[in-house]
């Protein structure tokens, strides 16, 4: 158990974001100035109307203060690559998509300390763990910015090695993400079990308001289809491995999973069940 949490964890999480950064070009990060109004919805609904959407739906169903955290955690996390390839799959602007997934995951590492510290402290109160959000700032940056960095990189100084790189490192990560989902859960399993309901309603209804609230916001303000559909997703798909690490992060690992990362170890399931309808829905619309 620690070694999967010490090691299996960061290296997961730092192969997905390695794998995020090879496909991502020097470009995608100079579109965000061509499309500024466009980058700037899509920031505002992850970065503002995210977490306050969790924290109204933490205070709707009355969740534990550990469940509670979790969820908040969860809802810092930007979507990573999974967001793009739901883009891709729906029809959506990938480009948009992509800007947008590699500036907030660059930006997590100034936004994820100091909001997840302030959730902490306000949801458990006396029992919260002491959080340094500079050493927290510190391994988001080595897991997180670093390994997209070095995919940049690659991609642009090594592009037929990055090529030939993509595609192993991204089923790794995949079969490395489902063995720390089942881990996180079997270590937290009779808490799973005891707020499985209400934790499962919570996450499903904080998944499709946030799809139909990036959707609505991107047609109020009058960008195109394709752009509302990559706004939808990029709002409602969070990365629950980043979620999971985080939790390790702030409460250590001397007593395996913490509770902390329960909800993005259930997202990581549910997740995929509320998406599918909507990319259907978009593919053929």
């Amino acid at each position: 158990m620690d070694l999967l949490i010490n090691v299996g964890l960061p290296v997961s999480l730092a192969i997905i974001m390695l794998s995020l950064g090879i496909g991502l070009e020097v470009a995608d990060f100079r579109r965000v100035i061509s499309r500024r109004y466009p980058f700037a919805i899509g920031a505002v609904c992850q970065v503002v109307l995210l977490p306050v959407a969790a924290f109204v739906t933490v205070k709707l169903f009355a969740l534990p203060p550990a469940i509670a955290v979790g969820f908040m955690l969860l809802s810092f996390c930007p979507g990573g690559v999974t967001s793009n390839i739901l883009s891709k799959l729906a029809k959506a602007d990938v480009a948009l998509s992509v800007s947008l997934t590699a500036v907030i995951s660059l930006l997590s590492i100034f936004t994820v300390p100091v909001l997840a510290a302030w959730s902490i402290d306000h949801f458990m109160g006396e029992d919260a763990p002491e959080v340094s959000i500079s050493g927290l700032a510190l391994a988001m940056f080595l897991i997180t910015t670093l390994p997209v960095a070095i995919g940049v990189g690659l991609r642009h100084f090594a592009t037929g090695f990055a090529n030939r790189i993509d595609g192993p490192l991204s089923k790794l990560a995949t079969i490395l993400f489902v063995l720390i989902v089942i881990v996180a859960l079997a270590g937290n399993w009779q808490l799973f079990v005891d707020n499985l309901g209400i934790m499962g309603a919570g996450l499903i209804s904080l998944n499709l308001a946030l799809l139909l609230i990036g959707l609505g916001l991107a047609r109020a303000a009058k960008l195109s289809w394709n752009e509302a559909k990559t706004i939808s997703i990029e709002t409602g798909i969070q990365n629950s491995t980043l979620g999971i690490t985080l939790a390790a992060l702030i409460t250590g690992t001397e007593s395996g999973f913490s509770p902390l990362a329960l909800p993005s170890a259930v997202y990581g399931i549910t997740m995929y069940a509320v998406a599918i309808p909507f990319i259907a829905w978009y593919r053929n619309r």
